[in-house]
């Protein structure tokens, strides 16, 4: 039962918790299905990071006397089942990449969203710990984020995977 913000910023945890698992498992099938180097190596350095990500969340727990584990993050269930129904309609190539590529930004938006939200219960609670390892994931989704947009759209010199899948 969520009483108080306290309790509140307990059941976010632990739904981001549920998040970084339920990634852990997409993101290997995900590296599967992309075809663009960049972009199967920009899942496989994520997975690495979310590895990260959750063991900060574990250590949070720890800290509170919580269980990390308990609660279903329905919309990291939801946006995984939306990526592997996208990636299994789409043909391998260049459009099944800006599937699974919008697909992953859906995601960290997602977990921008939620992480910036714990941030804060976290400051305003008074746990300035929690707010040190929340904003380190923080940084990590952001750079995730914008690095999946420069391989969407390329860079100075080269096109991105959109721009292959217009062909």
């Amino acid at each position: 039962m969520i009483e108080n913000l306290k309790s509140l910023y307990f059941d976010q945890l632990r739904d981001l918790y549920s998040a970084e698992t339920q990634m852990i498992e997409a993101l290997p099938k995900m590296m599967a299905q992309a075809s663009h180097p960049d972009l199967k190596d920009a899942f496989s350095d994520h997975l690495e990071e979310t590895r990260g990500q959750r063991s900060r969340l574990e250590k949070i727990c720890a800290r509170h006397g919580i269980q990390p584990a308990g609660e279903t993050c329905d919309a990291m269930k939801g946006l995984v089942k939306e990526a592997e129904k996208h990636g299994n309609e789409t043909l391998p190539g260049s459009v099944r990449d800006a599937v699974l590529i919008a697909a992953a930004n859906r995601v960290e938006h997602y977990e921008i969203a939620g992480y910036g939200t714990a941030k804060c219960y976290a400051d305003v609670l008074g746990f300035d710990e929690d707010v040190k390892l929340l904003d380190e994931t923080l940084e990590q989704e952001g750079a995730a984020d914008k690095k999946l947009t420069k391989i969407a759209t390329g860079g100075l010199f080269h096109d991105g995977v959109n721009e292959a899948a217009l062909a």
